[in-house]
């Protein structure tokens, strides 16, 4: 074994945090990596949005905030993840995680990745991307970024991403020459929809309660101004010839529904309201049935907001046939500024810089203060290298094969958690906690913020947004691997060839070249890698394996799953990095297989069809395994069944015996002699796979998951997927794979 000491140095950041749900922190955090069709910006100015940051900040009684369907979700997770979890978590999430804030702002790129070729570094550009936040560096895709043309300064094109709301609520609203627009909410969207709007040739007409802003969208072109309250109606219809208005824009922001029923009230017959702001939606069904109503929703920043092709991997739709993208609407909101179109000087009524956050949002949200546009300033670096500091020399270790760690089992084991999720959280952490001689060492996260925020919480040496640096680290001997699951078998690659053991989340890989590679290297370093297949360690499972083995005949399971959640926009029902049968069905592959000791040799599967987006046709499986004892196993996943429909049902059956157990909660045995246990508390089996990993790596054995049964699971999950897509049975040969 050769050891290289070097010094690694960690590039920080200062961040704005939210901590907990009312605390605003400028916090040091891990600097970010520029992941592909992304680039790094050194921002000079950042806008605060009075409506959106400041609705997740609460000054007064949390309970009296809470909504009913919030205490609902509450108690359905303490139904699953029992009280004891729920109540660690929910303080957790009140007094002390970070929640990253901000959205708008504007600055100069100082690193790129190498996929993009038409922004340099050095480009002055506005930018926009939920999770952005202000920060002294931030990352956002290159969808998500537009050039600030010459002459417009920092802080007005700060404005663009806020401007691309209104804009594209204007659009959506089809604004034309002439037309009688009515704008509910004058914050800062509603000001500058007041300008869009003219700029379109409306006749506009401001309503807000707050007179000031009533005055001040009069000063910025407005042709009429309403203070609102019960004679709002005839005001508009004195100004309307007694019509109404041809649109009502509501940018107002209110848990009330009375900025939407103010906007049937003033709207025209067969006139059009588009809901901007975050409002309660109530249309009394008669009255908008007799006005014919058209109601639109603008969403964000225009077409392409919320897609991940879009905004994270900068697939841009076609120009000829969706003219305005929400990045095309940021150009054009420049384009207005640097035309002297949009006046943005009197919007702004506070300026503040960075380390004084907490002062700005403080003003922002100070009802007296009338408010409206506060800019944060950072300095003017000109896109300089990003702050530096040193951390103490690690070791990099080049191990050779060896059959157990250079550990006694009184040594200390460090640990590495890697994508701190709300899994790790809720079961990986709290279990290795009451394991004796660990210790959580580091976090590592793409988020700076999370990464602090976790390491904080768990009394950890550090947090990195930097991989490398937890593989150069000899005071870790284990990596916890509970990332997204298209980083799985990647991370756990590259942390086996650096001479780590791995426990790695299931899916421990998502293609048959994965597979390969991580057998390659189990093998190569002698390295201990298992995958979380926690059933095989739950009491309700356990005993399926015990009664199955002293049969001597082939055995009948079914297993039955309904996942509503994982659907709609959720990462996890994306196909292209696994889907639900890759990223969750394995699991019961690998139960069905343990409790039968046998080996899947052949899947007949069936989907819903594959054009359905969602839910997404290919998450939802029935599948029949025939196993190498003559057994037979059927798989039925589904995401489309009711959330309060039972999540898991598992059962076996054997000459004169039934097995069935539900949620983790219910065993019963049927059989000569029937016996039913239950439990209240859900029992995973977590903790007692975490604690014979941790055995395995100090006594440097095989672990009772191996690398093997990770292939297994995604290999016979991959050709359930073939067999559905072919429409035809497929073989499966764990040993000529593996001997391929």
């Amino acid at each position: 074994m050769t050891t290289t000491n070097v010094v690694a140095n960690v590039i920080i950041m200062k961040q704005v945090v939210r901590k907990g749900v009312r605390e605003i922190i400028v916090e040091e955090v891990p600097d970010p990596l520029v992941p592909a069709h992304h680039v790094l910006v050194r921002p000079v100015a950042s806008l605060i949005s009075s409506g959106t940051e400041t609705a997740s900040i609460h000054t007064g009684s949390i309970a009296s905030q809470v909504s009913q369907s919030r205490v609902r979700m509450v108690l359905d997770v303490m139904k699953l993840e029992g009280p004891a979890a729920t109540v660690r978590e929910t303080r957790a999430k009140l007094r002390d995680e970070y929640a990253v804030l901000g959205y708008s702002g504007a600055g100069i790129v100082s690193e790129k990745h190498h996929t993009i070729s038409d922004i340099h570094l050095g480009d002055r550009v506005a930018y926009g991307g939920e999770g952005t936040g202000h920060a002294e560096s931030i990352v956002t895709g290159r969808n998500l970024v537009a050039r600030i043309p010459d002459g417009v300064s920092f802080e007005h094109a700060a404005f663009a991403t806020l401007g691309a709301i209104a804009l594209n609520g204007v659009r959506t609203a089809q604004v034309g020459v002439g037309d009688r627009v009515a704008i509910i909410g004058l914050g800062l969207v509603g000001q500058l929809t007041v300008q869009l709007a003219r700029v379109q040739g409306a006749q506009v007409i401001a309503i807000d309660l707050r007179l000031p802003r009533v005055r001040l969208a009069l000063e910025s072109g407005a042709d009429y101004g309403i203070g609102g309250g019960p004679s709002l109606s005839s005001q508009v219809a004195a100004v309307t010839e007694g019509k109404g208005a041809d649109v009502v824009i509501v940018c107002a922001a209110s848990k009330s529904s009375e900025p939407s029923l103010a906007a049937l009230e003033i709207c025209r017959d067969r006139g059009r309201i588009v809901v901007v702001g975050a409002v309660a939606l109530e249309f009394p069904w008669y009255q908008a049935y007799l006005k014919e109503i058209q109601v639109f929703m603008a969403r964000a920043y225009g077409p392409g907001s919320y897609d991940s092709a879009y905004e994270k991997q900068a697939v841009d739709y076609p120009f000829a046939y969706v003219r305005w993208t929400e990045n095309r609407n940021m150009e054009e909101v420049l384009r207005l500024i640097a035309c002297g179109r949009l006046k943005l000087d009197p919007l702004i009524s506070h300026r503040f810089p960075l380390d004084r956050a907490a002062e700005a949002y403080a003003q922002i949200m100070d009802p007296e203060a009338e408010s409206l546009a506060v800019i944060l300033q950072y300095s003017d670096t000109g896109g300089l290298p990003r702050r530096k500091t040193s951390v103490p020399p690690l070791a990099t270790e080049r191990q050779e094969k060896r059959r157990a760690p250079d550990r006694g089992a009184a040594r200390e084991i460090g640990i590495a958690l890697v994508g701190p999720g709300v899994l790790s959280k809720w079961a990986h952490v709290p279990a290795l906690k009451k394991i004796p001689n660990t210790r959580l060492v580091a976090i590592y996260s793409s988020s700076g913020a999370r990464g602090k925020s976790v390491a904080a919480r768990y009394h950890c040496d550090y947090c990195t947004t930097e991989f490398d640096r937890i593989l150069e680290d000899p005071g870790i001997h284990v990596v916890l691997i509970t990332s997204r699951n298209q980083f799985h078998a990647p991370q756990a690659l590259q942390a086996i060839r650096a001479g780590k053991d791995v426990f790695v989340e299931k899916p421990m890989a998502i293609s048959e070249a994965q597979c390969r590679d991580l057998v390659s290297a189990v093998n190569q370093t002698g390295r201990v890698l298992t995958v979380g297949f926690n059933r095989r360690f739950s009491p309700f499972y356990i005993p399926f394996k015990e009664l199955l083995s002293s049969r001597n005949a082939p055995a009948v399971v079914h297993c039955r799953v309904n996942s509503p959640g994982i659907s709609g926009s959720y990462w996890m029902a994306n196909p292209e990095i696994g889907g639900a049968i890759l990223g969750e069905a394995c699991h019961f592959v690998d139960l069905m297989s343990w409790m039968l000791a046998s080996e899947p040799t052949h899947v007949n599967a069936y989907t819903l069809p594959s054009t359905m987006k969602d839910p997404v046709g290919p998450n939802n499986m029935v599948a029949s395994f025939l196993f190498a004892d003559g057994s037979i196993g059927n798989l039925t996943y589904s995401t489309i069944g009711s959330k309060t429909s039972q999540g898991e049902l598992v059962e076996a059956y054997q000459q004169d015996l039934g097995i069935s157990s539900q949620n983790f909660r219910r065993l019963s045995i049927n059989g000569r002699i029937s016996k039913t246990t239950s439990s209240w508390l859900p029992k995973k089996g977590y903790e007692r796979q975490l604690a014979a990993f941790i055995e395995a790596v100090r006594n440097g054995t095989s672990p009772e998951v191996t690398v093997v049964d990770g292939v297994r699971a995604s290999i016979a999950c991959i050709r359930a997927l073939e067999s559905a897509k072919l429409g035809t049975a497929r073989t499966i040969d764990l040993q000529e794979f593996l001997l391929a």
